[in-house]
């Protein structure tokens, strides 16, 4: 029988626990996807974001976003983790990179936000 493992990075498990408790389906589904082993949560590229997104959208991604390709418009991205190239094409795009905490404190509701994986 397997053992069941849980994530050892202390900041993680704080969020995992705080999205689940906000009990709002986008939060939680969020949440389910931290929740997964390292190997298995997601790592988006800006390329991915820049051709599912249109000025203006806001996206959370439940794992890294990565600084492969080009993004031509603003956007607000939310994520456990960025890379230092992803940081800096976001800025320049003139858009905004947040951490999950931040977007849950500024849209506790999840309106109009994207899940990318």
């Amino acid at each position: 029988m397997p053992i069941e493992t849980k994530a050892t990075n202390t900041e993680l498990r704080k969020l995992i626990s705080f999205l689940w408790k906000t009990k709002r389906p986008i939060w939680r589904a969020v949440a389910e996807q931290l929740a997964k082993p390292r190997r298995l949560r997601a790592e988006v590229n800006i390329s991915k974001i820049n051709r599912y997104t249109s000025e203006g959208d806001t996206v959370v991604v439940p794992g890294k976003v990565l600084g492969c390709g080009e993004l031509d418009h603003p956007v607000t991205v939310a994520a456990f983790a960025f890379s230092k190239n992803a940081l800096e094409k976001i800025k320049a795009a003139g858009g905004r990179a947040v951490t999950i905490w931040q977007l849950v404190e500024e849209n506790p509701k999840g309106s109009n936000v994207k899940i990318m994986r």
